[in-house]
């Protein structure tokens, strides 16, 4: 199928939600073109991007038009739940990288940290002294991010990820336990079914959903698998949760595979039905 075949529908601007794509801020123009609303990118090697002398910079890119959420905010190398890494270094990094996105972002932008290798406590480190130093970190991200009009969202992330936080209701569990307030949560059907978390749950916590996530069976185009994509998305449209929706998957061709994919979740969304 060729892009020229991307479903018709309403703009961003009188669709009740939009749907887009994770894919590198340099397929902004195809994504577009294939149908999406939006291009979410990530900030590793995207939008900041490391130094010979391993500082993180802004790799200074200037896409065909504002992002409005992104992913991947924190490398593997930038320890953020290991107290013995200087929280001064984790604090830099992601004023750079929240500055970076800033410059690029529509008002509200949404930075997803999910970041699994970075988040991970590891075995060297005290599990109590790895989760709080990451409850700092996400409080001083949240409040960078603000500073810049954007809002960190908080993403559980599947067992064979990280070690901290794998599912929408430990999430929100975390959330309240350290007193974390103005952080939502991403609601990721790869890790839901990886998880096996149920959609009964999905619905309970929607309310503090703030971004979502899809794809088909093990990371497939939506309409190429089996995953429940249609009853997820009714789980959250049913406990109030309005939030746009990113097609997070693997592509054999991203202009080719892409406006079917869109038209699975479409078709699927209650909110625009």
């Amino acid at each position: 199928m060729s892009v020229s075949r991307a479903p018709a529908g309403p703009s961003r601007e009188e669709r009740p939600v939009p749907h887009g794509v994770i894919a590198d801020i340099a397929q902004q123009r195809t994504v577009l073109l294939a149908g999406a609303d939006y291009l979410e990118p990530t900030v590793v090697g995207s939008l900041v991007v490391q130094d010979a002398g391993g500082s993180w910079r802004d790799a200074e890119v200037t896409p065909d038009s504002p992002i409005g959420s992104c992913a991947v905010l924190v490398p593997s190398t930038v320890r953020i739940a290991d107290p013995s890494v200087p929280i001064a270094a984790v604090r830099e990094y992601l004023r750079t990288a929240l500055g970076a996105i800033g410059r690029v972002a529509l008002p509200g932008t949404k930075a997803v940290l999910g970041s699994g290798a970075a988040r991970t406590i590891g075995p060297d480190v005290r599990r109590g002294d790895g989760i709080a130093r990451f409850a700092d970190v996400l409080t001083i991200a949240r409040d960078l991010a603000a500073e810049q009009g954007l809002e960190i969202i908080l993403e559980p992330l599947h067992r064979g990820e990280t070690d901290l936080i794998h599912s929408i209701e430990e999430a929100a569990e975390f959330l309240d336990a350290h007193g974390i307030g103005g952080v939502r949560i991403v609601a990721d059907l790869f890790h839901i079914q990886k998880e096996g978390e149920r959609l009964e749950t999905v619905e309970r916590f929607a309310g503090r959903i703030g971004h979502v996530h899809v794809a088909d069976t093990d990371r497939m185009p939506p309409g190429q698998g089996d995953w429940p994509i249609a009853p997820f998305l009714g789980a959250l449209r049913r406990g109030g949760c309005s939030s746009d929706v990113t097609i997070e998957c693997s592509w054999r061709d991203l202009a080719e595979e892409l406006p079917d994919a869109l038209a699975v979740v479409r078709a699927a969304d209650p909110l625009l039905r």
